[in-house]
């Protein structure tokens, strides 16, 4: 599964973003879609994720403000970033879980940099 994402960009605090993240293969051979991100020093950590059936997860910090949401025809994976606050400025990567016979393999995209100035 390749994964292609883009949408970030350098906004003020306040305001707001949308990724894009493109995967090569069907959303019915994907058992979840998510978006990381990462800040130097730090580990990558879980923003949103969403399951095949539709469920979604948010981390406490982005609650509320972020939504996470697909098109099945274009295989593709949102998040919408609104409300945006300098801490959330990350290198944002998006990723892609497929079980298969031997486990879970996960695909991960180019990170795309969000910068949210103060």
């Amino acid at each position: 599964v390749q994964l292609q994402a883009s949408g970030g960009g350098l906004v003020q605090a306040g305001g707001s973003l949308r990724l894009s993240c493109a995967a090569s293969a069907s959303w019915l051979s994907i058992n979840s879609m998510a978006w990381y991100r990462q800040t130097p020093g730090k580990q990558r950590e879980l923003v949103a994720n969403i399951i095949r059936g539709g469920r979604t997860n948010y981390a406490d910090s982005v609650k509320g403000r972020f939504t996470i949401s697909r098109d099945g025809a274009k295989n593709t994976v949102y998040l919408q970033m609104n409300s945006l606050k300098p801490e959330d400025t990350a290198v944002y990567y998006c990723n892609a879980k497929q079980l298969g016979a031997y486990g879970v393999t996960d695909y991960w995209g180019q990170g795309t940099l969000v910068t949210v100035s103060s």
